[in-house]
């Protein structure tokens, strides 16, 4: 299977047995079977149409940044699209590849004097991670400003999604639901000044900085907002920043954070996890689910 990949597609960086917790940005993870990084459209989808075909598993991956991957690692086919990165603006719109930073993205906007994207300024991580989520931060949501994106179906068919296809809800969008890859999403925003757009960016950042435990390796936000709650608030009440296994740590500056303060592994993570949700739900009775992704298999 090894030759067959490599020798298919020997243009495409493609890369065996490669440990993942050089990608993740908690620093954990196991191996990856196979791991591939397409530079174009063309190459992500021979590279799925050809793991379809040998009946290949197959995980897409934009920064690994809101991800936890388990310490057994990913089997089969895992796809990291950081070379699709290319972003441009036409009249209102910014057009972003999938494996372009978001921050990247707010950027090109503010040079382009365009507004509405200063929500993600801080964003960690990839656009089409964006767009799977719906990433948001401080008031905004990536379907407020999301016109269109461009996906590659599991039938291996490149179509165009208009925002009402996207079915976004707070942190979801259909591209959960059928395994869609985004390859490419177009932003629609209004002119703006270029100034006062810059001064808001780095006011949300320096909130970012503030508040958020940036020094250390984290998956960012681990737990959804449970409706009339807010995580960090129940993690806070419950006692439990300071708590730690291994080397994952609640942090003490954000209780919605747990953070790699050395050493830690994905177990350790997953360790964490459990208990703060146990630990709530005992406490308040409320459900903590993870924002966090989750993937790849035990050790």
């Amino acid at each position: 299977m090894v030759e067959d990949l490599t020798n298919k597609f020997k243009e495409i960086e493609i890369l065996k047995d490669e440990p993942l917790f050089n990608y993740s940005w908690t620093k954990t993870g196991g191996k990856a079977d196979f791991l591939a990084f397409p530079s174009s459209f063309k190459e992500t989808e021979e590279l799925l149409n050809y793991a379809n075909e040998i009946k290949m598993p197959i995980t897409v991956l934009g920064n690994a940044s809101n991800l936890i991957v388990r310490d057994g690692g990913i089997r089969g086919l895992t796809i990291i699209l950081t070379k699709m990165n290319a972003i441009r603006t036409e009249d209102h719109r910014v057009i972003a590849e999938a494996g372009a930073a978001y921050i990247d993205a707010t950027k090109a906007a503010q040079k382009a004097g365009l507004t509405g994207l200063e929500f993600a300024a801080g964003i960690p991580g990839s656009v089409g991670g964006g767009v799977f989520m719906n990433a948001g931060a401080y008031g905004g949501e990536t379907q407020y400003v999301l016109e269109s994106a461009t996906v590659l179906t599991p039938q291996g068919e490149i179509i165009v999604l208009d925002n009402d296809q996207l079915d976004f809800g707070y942190r979801h969008s259909s591209i959960q639901d059928y395994g869609d890859v985004v390859l490419e999403a177009t932003f629609k925003l209004e002119p703006g000044n270029k100034p006062e757009i810059q001064s808001e960016m780095d006011h949300l950042n320096y909130l970012r900085r503030s508040k958020q435990p940036l020094e250390w390796p984290s998956c960012g936000s681990v737990f959804k907002r449970p409706k009339g709650y807010f995580a960090g608030k129940l993690i806070h009440d419950a006692g439990l920043q300071g708590y730690r296994s291994g080397g994952a740590e609640v942090s003490k500056k954000h209780a919605g954070f747990i953070i790699n303060v050395g050493g830690a592994t994905a177990t350790d993570y997953l360790n964490v996890i459990k208990h703060v949700q146990e630990t709530v739900y005992h406490d308040n009775q409320v459900h903590l689910e993870t924002e966090v992704r989750i993937i790849g298999e035990p050790k």
